[in-house]
């Protein structure tokens, strides 16, 4: 008994200094050093209800309330389908809320199972269509989410009446999902790393199949027959560390199917909807982003290998499309990295600075949220677009994103591996062999990764030196050069099958004389560093339309335009910027077997074929540079 009341004399005595470093947090408030579930037990009481939506159908929701009832609070909702674990009145997640400062100020949190998933009744629906103007009992996560809220700001005790939704990649989707028909009680909405389409993000990219994630299609592919608390799926066994040799090995993608039947019900429509049909269509959210009035601050990272298309499209939507307060916010993260607590924020072998994460977290985030849920605009920073340029690294604001001060410019991809701002006075070629069964590895990495990160980043001198690469460089700059917005790269080709991949990666070639860093891996140096901005596959067959392939004319000059998602970098004086062309980036992308079929996953052994691939001197990569 004594040690427990030196206990709370000690989390008493320590709040003082927890509440200058926050000045939100109250004497209220129970701090638990060095011991994450006691802080929010200690702070926190614990409620798991089902909800009923209009249809019947209830969802597991838990929510966690503030012990201090002197206040009312605000509610902030995240939904998922990766479950509210953990489970069970008494026991408390180590977290609350999309970051420290606004558990310890103190607000409701509100997380909920979406129906189908985990200890949810009904029947999942990956990506469900979004229904409008709905009657009787028809459902979607729309109203889902308005049952949801209609229930909460009548029955839990102390809130404000104001709700905000947030959530990362899928439960970001669901966050985006929350604007659609909202509650009248929803004002703040923080979508991030938002999945906006599925024939874009995670899984296909421009109509190739993303092979990295195969084995992620088990979390959204098998189906539950009633609420549970365990996991009812599992993941193929691979039996090696080499993913590489792994899928090399294994051939067409037809044989994968050893390892999935039917039952996987995601993956089967993958493999059946092969094009950017009305089954990907109705699934898209951002054709229905419009005349949206909760506030928004859209979220994403410039190196998300996951989730690029679905935030940056988004928040243009409902630029485009509606009146309310949009925002837009990048960083120089991977996929939900500033919703952590690293010190350093580092992407493979690159480090872009202390304390990144925390800042977003502490003054941007937080004032988001208590602007709009509790009338605190104070601390409220004023901004259209918070962008992180990657190769300054420092945070700019802007007016508008795109940003408006810029100069269009091209470059040509011209012989003797030059980037040259004027064209050849004759179009001249530039060809390689490739090879589906030696494909270029997007990594030199040996190793098995659930979705692959790190590479957004790395070094990509081991494929500018293989002969089925295609390279183009600038002299070294004379001056600084400031990339921003989207990069279409405008290729003219030809090749001497009748399909292709067309891969494009923009890269930062690093002074020889750079020193290295602590973070880098031990074969690699920083000296000449090959740094990936930013890459992007378009399949060939998918060049004039993403609903009707077409094969290419063996030989025949063809135009292939492929758009890159946004950047915000710049090339530094002294540093070159750097394009490598090429057709295959394994196993991130399948490999293309360069003889036309009609669904590639029903594509046999003898249909993968060498190729010769060429791409003519007046392709251009057309940018936007900021101006000074």
């Amino acid at each position: 008994m004594r040690n427990l009341l030196l206990l709370f004399m000690l989390c008493f005595a320590l709040v003082g200094c927890n509440k200058n470093s926050n000045s939100n947090v109250d004497n209220n408030t129970v701090v638990v050093e060095n011991d994450p579930a006691q802080y929010v037990k200690a702070n926190y009481t614990k409620k798991e209800v089902s909800i009923s939506m209009r249809d019947g159908v209830k969802l597991h929701t838990t929510i966690y309330a503030p012990n201090d009832t002197s206040k009312s609070y605000p509610i902030l909702m995240k939904r998922t389908p990766y479950s509210c674990k953990p489970y069970g009145a008494d026991e408390f997640a180590t977290k609350l809320g999309p970051n420290k400062y606004l558990m310890e100020e103190g607000n409701i949190f509100v997380y909920q199972d979406v129906r189908g998933r985990w200890n949810s009744e009904g029947v999942y629906d990956n990506m469900r269509a979004f229904i409008p103007n709905k009657t009787g009992d028809q459902v979607d996560e729309a109203s889902d989410t308005y049952d949801t809220i209609e229930w909460l700001v009548n029955n839990v005790e102390h809130n404000n009446g104001n709700v905000g939704v947030y959530g990362i990649s899928y439960p970001g989707f669901y966050a985006t999902y929350s604007l659609l028909d909202a509650h009248p009680a929803l004002k703040a909405v923080s979508p991030q790393a938002c999945i906006g389409d599925f024939f874009f993000d995670d899984f296909i990219h421009n109509g190739a199949f993303l092979l990295s994630y195969w084995r992620a299609t088990a979390v959204f592919g098998y189906m539950k027959t009633e609420p549970t608390t365990e996991s009812w799926y599992n993941f193929p066994e691979i039996g090696t560390e080499d993913q590489y040799d792994f899928f090399n090995d294994a051939g067409p993608l037809k044989n994968l199917e050893a390892y999935y039947d039917e039952n996987n019900v995601f993956y089967e429509q993958i493999k059946t909807h092969v094009t950017y049909d009305e089954f990907w269509k109705k699934r898209g959210i951002i054709q229905h982003l419009k005349d949206i009035k909760p506030a928004t601050m859209i979220v994403g990272g410039l190196f998300d290998a996951e989730d690029l298309y679905g935030p940056f499209n988004t928040y243009s939507a409902i630029e485009k499309n509606s009146s309310n307060d949009n925002t837009v916010v990048f960083g120089p993260w991977s996929h939900g990295d500033w919703a952590r607590n690293s010190k350093e924020q580092i992407i493979g072998n690159i480090n872009f600075g202390e304390g990144i994460s925390d800042y977003f977290q502490k003054e941007i985030e937080t004032p988001f949220f208590n602007k709009h849920l509790k009338g605190e605009s104070a601390n409220a920073k004023s901004f259209e677009a918070h962008m992180f340029d990657t190769g300054a690294n420092k945070w700019t604001s802007f007016d508008s994103w795109p940003p408006q001060n810029v100069e269009a410019k091209s470059f040509y991809l011209t012989p003797y591996q030059q980037l040259s701002e004027a064209p050849t006075s004759k179009v001249e070629e530039s060809a390689f062999v490739s090879d589906p069964k030696k494909p270029i590895p997007y990594t030199e990495d040996v190793k098995v990764v659930f979705t692959p990160r790190k590479f957004m980043t790395d070094d990509q001198r081991f494929a500018a030196r293989r002969p089925d690469v295609l390279v183009f460089e600038t002299e070294e700059l004379t001056e600084d050069v400031t990339l921003v917005g989207d990069i279409l790269a405008k290729l003219k080709v030809a090749t001497t099958g009748n399909a292709a991949d067309w891969i494009v990666k923009v890269v930062d070639v690093f002074p020889s004389d750079t020193e290295n860093e602590d973070q880098v891996q031990d074969h690699l140096k920083l000296s000449n560093y090959h740094m990936m901005v930013r890459s992007e596959v378009l399949r060939g067959r998918f060049r004039n339309s993403m609903t009707n392939p077409e094969p290419f004319e063996p030989n025949k000059k063809t135009d292939v335009n492929i758009e890159l998602q946004d950047v915000f970098h710049t090339f530094k004086k002294g540093h070159k910027i750097h394009i490598q062309i090429q057709s295959t980036f394994f196993p991130y992308i399948d490999a293309n077997p360069q003889t036309y079929v009609d669904n590639i996953f029903n594509a046999e052994a003898s249909d993968f074929k060498t190729q010769t691939h060429t791409v003519f001197s007046d392709s251009q990569i057309e940018v936007s540079v900021l101006n000074k």
